[in-house]
């Protein structure tokens, strides 16, 4: 059944006389719940602006139906922050979505959230973290990729090269606003049915546009209706509200209707397909094709983050594999896992995950940003930790965790290797064992001590290895004091420019020490996408109650 669905433009602080005539539309058309685009609260700098949050805050002012608001261009009032952190509402029926946020209605209607304006200069301000801030990331907004889809998207700014393609003109004297490449990308990929915005100041509703139909269905043709609203006021005649049903069950067309375009987006992939560095995939997700090559050839430029298969930005991205997203990084299910649901079958999942930084750099110490960098590493190590807590409560004392890293300069994407293991293998020291046998089979470097206590700083190239066991606790009374589960163990193997690196080493000794050398090359246990997405489900299900990023 399709649910009745109000937009609202910017109010800024008309809140008793917007929420009145809502409340009068609401008596005959009964809507589900209603939409605040960009600011509800606005500068908060008169006497009556401040008089209007008292009587919303004091319940003078009613808000009559579910209401959902998001950040626009202002900050969140210090008194609203207040009452949300203590109640997770302003007053009854109106409720944040966050800046970057995500939400499915009781009628099953996903509403997907990217309030405030792009933050364009780095290092940024400490205070974008803020939810309640009128700046986000690129980071932010590459975050959403892993949401799938959704049925309404709502941001604050324009997506870049919106108006390409229309015949819908702007009204007299409107200017359009500068679209954002990010929240083009965004659309993109969620492929929203309506995506609404009140950045600029004036009713925009441009034709609905199809975007190219994904291979798991070829013949539907996703359509989004983009329209911008108008701020509230008694004297404009630009439209502030749009009414609408939906039904969220509704199958996607298979046909293009009258009127429709190509998505503007479009031209945007075209061009990056162009790229000479996209003609094929990167190392381990390079695909084998035969072609001449030139006797000697300039080496390629490593892949952006439009490319990289690590980052969010990248549209071929496996979405289905992400199990969480933080605030600076996220962690998804091995593609290929060495270990299997049979290996530890107290588990229901694999196991092997990856951990990996949003931001696009091939070390740490290549990110110029000392608290990027610093924050960056902090949440990857908070996310193994998390891990080792799942670990801990499926498993007990039996299994322990391993997690490596490959660090190089002319490396592409940061990322941590998570591999659960028996730790009476850890405890019985046949894991460090393993690595330092495999690294002298190989003729490496031995392996050190750490040089620095900071792990985000650790210098040159390196392989490093984290062994984790849990049944060690009771023998490390600081660990214990310090909150920590179980003992930490970090070996450094420097890597030398004068030698060639076996990227899958860690692979290589952890399948060699569990039996499952025949699983070595991860494109040989490559699952179907139902499996992949059957272990996925179920590692979020047991990692749900450890997983930090879902508090907000």
């Amino acid at each position: 059944m399709a649910s009745k669905i109000i937009v609202i433009g910017n109010v800024n602080c008309a809140l008793r006389e917007v929420f009145t005539k809502l409340a009068k539309l609401q008596v005959k058309q009964n809507f589900s719940f209603a939409i605040v685009v960009g600011d509800l609260f606005g500068d908060c700098s008169s006497e009556q602006e401040l008089d209007e949050i008292s009587g919303l805050l004091q319940g003078n002012i009613t808000v009559p139906l579910p209401t959902y608001f998001s950040v626009g261009s202002r900050p969140i009032p210090t008194r609203i922050v207040e009452k949300i952190e203590s109640s997770d509402e302003v007053c009854p029926n109106l409720y944040f979505l966050g800046k970057r946020g995500t939400l499915k209605t009781s009628e099953g209607i996903r509403l997907v959230a990217l309030g405030g304006e792009l933050e364009t200069n780095v290092p940024l301000d400490a205070k974008i973290g803020n939810k309640y801030h009128p700046r986000y990331t690129e980071s932010d907004a590459r975050a959403l990729f892993g949401v799938h889809d959704a049925d309404i998207l709502i941001t604050n700014q324009w997506p870049k090269d919106i108006r390409f393609g229309s015949q819908v003109p702007l009204p007299e004297g409107a200017a359009p606003p500068e679209g954002v490449q990010c929240v083009a990308d965004v659309c993109t990929t969620l492929k929203p049915r309506y995506h609404f915005s009140s950045f600029g100041d004036f009713f925009f509703e441009r034709e609905p546009f199809f975007h190219m139909p994904s291979d798991d269905a070829v013949e539907a043709k996703p359509l989004t209706r983009f329209i911008n609203l108008a701020s509230y006021s008694k004297n404009s005649k630009q439209k502030w509200m749009y009414a609408f049903a939906f039904d969220p069950r509704a199958p996607i067309p298979n046909s293009i209707p009258v009127g429709a375009t190509a998505s503007p987006f479009a031209r945007i992939a075209t061009k990056r397909q162009a790229l000479p560095n996209q003609t094929e995939s990167y190392h381990r997700f390079a695909r084998e094709e035969e072609f001449e090559r030139p006797r000697k050839r300039a080496r390629r430029p490593p892949p952006g983050p439009g490319e990289c298969f690590f980052c969010l930005s990248n549209p071929n991205i496996a979405t289905h594999l992400i199990t969480s997203i933080g605030n600076d990084s996220y962690l998804t299910t091995a593609k290929g896992p060495l270990t299997t649901t049979e290996t530890f079958p107290h588990l229901g999942f694999p196991g092997h995950m990856l951990i990996i930084p949003l931001i696009h750099a091939p070390t740490f110490t290549s990110i110029p940003d000392l608290d990027s960098r610093s924050a960056t590493y902090n949440e990857m190590q908070l996310y193994r930790s998390a891990l080792h807590c799942m670990l801990k409560k499926r498993a007990g004392d039996e299994l322990g965790a391993v997690t490596w890293e490959v660090s190089r300069g002319n490396g592409i994407h940061i990322h941590w290797q998570f591999l659960p293991v028996p730790s009476d293998l850890i405890n019985r020291g046949l894991v460090e064992g393993a690595f330092k046998v495999e690294a002298e089979n190989f003729k490496y470097p031995k392996f050190e001590k750490p040089t620095t206590n900071e792990g985000s700083s650790e210098p040159g190239d390196f392989f490093r290895v984290w062994i984790w066991s849990p049944s060690e606790a009771e023998k490390n009374p600081e660990s214990a004091a310090n909150g920590k589960t179980g003992t930490d163990k970090c070996l450094i193997l420097p890597l030398r420019p004068d030698f060639r690196f076996d990227l899958q080493f860690g692979r290589r000794v952890m399948a060699k020490l569990l039996g499952l050398e025949d699983r070595i090359n991860w494109r040989d246990d490559v699952q179907s996408k139902e499996e992949e997405q059957i272990d996925a489900d179920t590692f979020k299900g047991a990692f749900k109650e450890f997983d930090f990023s879902l508090e907000d």
